[in-house]
């Protein structure tokens, strides 16, 4: 496993949902829970060896196990309001990390998904599958929405633990809409659940995630 320096999160170290992605795919079918043990290295190689993800030297970066299956559903919402929600997305004006490949609003080459905050609390943002999908695509793509639903001005938050329900793929091009929504804060801890829908309106997946707010003065990089 190697995750490309594209696909980064906050600077130097993968995106989480992607990565979360790449390290489920390798642990093979059935559902899984992936928790990150430190930011995942960037074009370097990985070994899923007896549930850990171990870099070169030995170093646990994450942990794959067995998990219980996802069936948590954030709600949809039509693509217009996703739109305009989008409009709304505070990353625009103060983001932590904002190459980051999936919400990051200079990255011209990302999956550019902005969640935007709906008068309930959750976000919505559209989301146009790009030319090649897999299943971490599809984990990228619920991960940062999630996120942001507990995200604010001066208080970032990165992945901690992400579990994923896949049940199909969008199509290359398809106008796809992501939902997410936090389900409470303990400390420093926020269980967040997102979901993605189809250009039906058909539900293709579904994730619960545990994001971990960063230290007052942390460094970002």
């Amino acid at each position: 496993m190697r995750i490309e320096s594209r696909y980064n999160g906050p600077p130097g170290s993968g995106n989480g949902g992607w990565s979360a992605g790449v390290f489920a795919a390798e642990a093979g079918p059935g559902p899984v829970e992936v928790t990150l043990r430190r930011p995942p290295p960037l074009e370097t190689p990985l070994t899923l060896v007896d549930g850990e993800v171990r870099d070169p030297a030995g170093e646990v970066v994450a942990e794959v196990r067995p998990g219980a299956p996802v069936d948590a559903v954030v709600p949809p919402v039509d693509r217009a309001t996703a739109v305009d929600a989008a409009a709304r997305y505070p990353g625009l004006v103060d983001h932590p990390f904002p190459g980051c490949y999936v919400c990051g609003p200079e990255r011209t080459d990302g999956l550019r998904i902005f969640p935007g905050r709906l008068p309930d609390g959750r976000t919505a943002a559209p989301f146009r599958a790009p030319e090649q999908v897999g299943g971490a695509t599809v984990w990228a793509a619920l991960d940062c929405p999630g996120g942001w639903s507990v995200i604010a001005p001066g208080r970032p938050y990165v992945l901690g633990r992400m579990a994923a329900r896949l049940i199909a793929l969008p199509e290359p091009g398809d106008e796809c809409v992501v939902t997410g929504v936090t389900v409470s804060v303990e400390g420093r801890k926020a269980r967040v659940h997102s979901s993605l829908y189809g250009p039906d309106g058909a539900l293709l997946a579904s994730a619960r995630a545990t994001w971990i707010a960063l230290p007052s003065g942390a460094d970002r990089a």
